[in-house]
């Protein structure tokens, strides 16, 4: 597999990816999509693996979709792939051009919010600069923590482009409308500490320790907190987004009931009362 994404899977249950184009600031691109997105699954099917960190090598977490593939799909779209192969000596316009259709019919077949659909937590240690589709994954993660002085921008306004891969679902649905209009309509570049007073990111701390925070905070949960339950909230918390009250609650009775006669619940009982560390199951496949 490509390394421009890394795993490494950590023998407390915390599973760490990185993207891994420094020399870029990790700028997203179709090979780094598909292998980001099969390492996603990977990790949810594997019970070694109950909490996932994502984060960026180098100094950045994800500058936004590369350039050079940006212009290559713009080249395609305006029928001027032909004309840009002719004249590259070397053949790379084409093979980029050739590359980027790939990707465009991976989108079709991963859609950006896959994240949302893993079934364990995932959480984004935000290290450096965050922009366009960077953001969107940090935002598809489940918990952020950003270092304070990371710069954070939307930036599509000031491509030509538009809220784009679901933003404008999840974004107002962290801060409100009228602070996303605000971050989209402006590019504007956020610091850390902002994004954390705006509701775009969890916890804002010194770049040299974001990522040992962060995985501080996923070691806790993948030692004290059911896999199952975390899968289940996770599920119900997004879904609910979507749902009116009486049917969220009259599906949270449901689940309440069943998970009185689940292993866990007895598990968690009896550790709190042994005053000792739970074991609970792991989610596999």
């Amino acid at each position: 597999m490509s390394d421009v994404v890394l795993k490494e899977v950590h023998d407390d249950g915390v599973a760490v990816l990185t993207l891994n184009r420094p020399e870029r600031l990790n700028a997203w691109t179709g090979e780094l999509e598909q292998t980001y997105f099969d390492l996603l699954r990977e990790c949810a099917a594997s019970p070694d693996v109950r909490v996932i960190v994502v984060t960026g090598a180098g100094r950045g977490f994800c500058a936004g979709a590369d350039m050079q593939s940006l212009q290559a799909i713009g080249d395609v779209a305006h029928g001027d792939g032909e004309a840009q192969n002719g004249a590259a000596t070397s053949g790379d316009a084409g093979q980029d051009a050739t590359a980027n259709g790939a990707a465009l019919e991976q989108f079709e077949h991963t859609p950006q919010t896959f994240t949302l659909s893993v079934p364990k937590p995932v959480i984004a240690a935000i290290n450096g600069p965050c922009a366009g589709i960077g953001l969107v994954q940090a935002l598809m993660c489940d918990v952020r923590f950003v270092a304070e002085n990371a710069k954070l921008t939307t930036a599509f306004a000031r491509r030509g482009l538009v809220a784009e891969h679901g933003i404008s679902w999840i974004l107002p649905r962290l801060v409100g409308p009228a602070r996303a209009l605000d971050l989209l309509l402006s590019g504007r570049v956020v610091l850390g500490r902002e994004a954390v007073e705006l509701g775009l990111c969890n916890r804002a701390t010194p770049a040299e320790t974001v990522l040992e925070e962060t995985l501080a905070y996923a070691r806790e949960l993948a030692r004290q907190c059911s896999p199952a339950s975390m899968a289940t909230m996770k599920r119900q918390v997004y879904a609910d987004l979507e749902r009116p009250l009486a049917d969220g609650l009259a599906q949270a009775d449901e689940l309440m009931l069943a998970s009185f006669t689940a292993p866990d619940f007895v598990e968690g009982v009896n550790s709190f009362i042994d005053k000792r560390a739970p074991q609970f199951e792991p989610l596999g496949a």
